[in-house]
């Protein structure tokens, strides 16, 4: 993820456009820092919580790209997404895929058998996400995360 400067006023006056989640600074390497992302009491509004990973567990990890090198190591910081890209994540992630699956699995059963049918289906899905990979670096630049450090 590429890290975009945001200032704090700014931040303040779009809260409700935005994604936040407290962190800590895990680990730090050639401009990348790895945050580890706590529990988020703001997930409890999000419309997107069933889908996403983020709300379930207490530890998730999250790299982003960064040329600022005040952070340092064990330090709290709060990672700020605009809701709209979460979305979209939540939609490359989980739904697109499921209806990927079930196109193929309509489409292929008018001509096959069911379980090859079904197994196709499946199938799909290496392919699928195969090419998310790929894409990877695509997604980090269209993917923007913000990062502000905590006072606290």
């Amino acid at each position: 993820m590429i890290m975009e400067k945001l200032d704090l006023n700014s931040f303040k006056s779009q809260g409700q456009n935005t994604i936040n989640h407290e962190g800590i600074i895990s680990k730090i390497s050639n401009g990348v820092l790895t945050v580890s992302l706590k529990g988020n009491i703001n997930c409890e509004a999000c419309n997107a919580k069933a889908a996403c990973g983020v709300s379930e567990s207490n530890s998730k990890e999250i790299e982003i790209e960064t040329n600022n090198s005040s952070f340092q190591l064990n330090e709290q910081v709060e990672v700020i997404l605009a809701k709209q890209l979460g979305l979209k994540a939540v939609f490359w992630a989980y739904v697109f895929p499921f209806v990927l699956v079930l196109v193929v699995l309509f489409v292929s059963s008018n001509f096959l058998k069911e379980w090859q049918a079904g197994l196709i289906a499946l199938f799909v899905l290496a392919p699928y996400y195969f090419t998310l990979y790929v894409l990877k670096n695509l997604f980090k630049k269209t993917f923007k995360v913000s990062i502000l450090k905590n006072n606290y």
